[in-house]
């Protein structure tokens, strides 16, 4: 049977490394969206890689050879708290810049934030990225199960191999959040300056998602500098967005402010 106009398209956008193993339905997504609104040619291609690299292209500083990582994983400690794990966790968020741009806080980061609900006895993280590699620093309970999503597919692979690795239950999936909502229920989930790059995707995604999760909390952060460095006052411009997206709910609202990020504790 013959590829068809999009499957071609499709193609030709993930040729590219920076795109290979992202969400086919999110790709396939977005060429529909293009040429719907007339794009044709090689515009077609390129107006889908910036799209993509706007939702998550942008934070990876480089690329990761996750397989490398996994096959390093298996040397490691079982022992969540082992230092090889900690170093090994620190040295793969290196390479995606919202996870390295919260090393330096960490450890006050999810202790600070999580501490009123702790211990966590199930997380959904969406729109993960290597967040999950967090786990030793967060306040998780023994029995503790983690679920995941992103649109990365071989990231997911070392996230899944990490989590299983410590013996910690898991369900690790690819998901283009803007036509699908996880409806596990869950005591938290982690929204982590995902809200900017999912707005790329669906400017009302925000709150449908913060009020149709099956969650009894919602960690929500946003960073307070750009991928450049600078403020350009968006502090004050996230805190006021996170505010509009929720006015009507009647949930309890913990605020928290951090040199490389700000992050809202919802309480349903």
């Amino acid at each position: 049977m013959a590829e068809t106009p999009i499957e071609t398209i499709i193609q030709k956008v993930q040729a590219n490394r920076k795109y290979h193993s992202i969400n086919k339905d999110l790709v396939r997504r977005l060429t529909e969206d293009a040429l719907n609104k007339g794009i044709s040619g090689k515009s077609v291609v390129k107006a889908v890689r910036k799209k993509l690299h706007q939702v998550g292209g942008a934070y990876l500083n480089q690329n990761p050879d996750y397989s490398q990582l996994i096959n390093t994983l298996s040397t490691l400690p079982r022992n969540i708290h082992a230092g090889d794990i900690k170093h090994f966790c620190t040295m793969a968020m290196s390479a995606h810049a919202s996870s390295a741009e919260r090393l330096p806080i960490l450890e006050p980061f999810f202790k600070t934030c999580l501490q009123s609900i702790a211990p966590i006895d199930s997380v959904l993280d969406l729109a993960c990225g290597l967040n999950p590699l967090a786990v030793p620093w967060m306040p998780l309970s023994v029995n503790c199960s983690y679920t995941a999503c992103d649109i990365y597919e071989d990231m997911l692979d070392l996230i899944h191999a990490f989590l299983t690795h410590l013996e910690i239950y898991n369900h690790i999936f690819s998901c283009d959040l803007a036509v699908c909502t996880p409806q596990k229920h869950v005591q938290v989930a982690l929204l982590l300056k995902s809200i900017p790059c999912l707005e790329q995707l669906d400017k009302s995604i925000s709150r449908r998602l913060l009020e149709t999760l099956n969650t009894d909390h919602i960690l929500v952060s946003f960073p307070v500098r750009s991928l450049g460095g600078k403020s350009k006052g968006m502090p004050d411009f996230y805190r006021q967005h996170f505010f509009e997206i929720i006015a009507g709910n009647c949930w309890d609202i913990q605020e928290f402010t951090f040199s490389t990020e700000m992050a809202f504790l919802i309480s349903k």
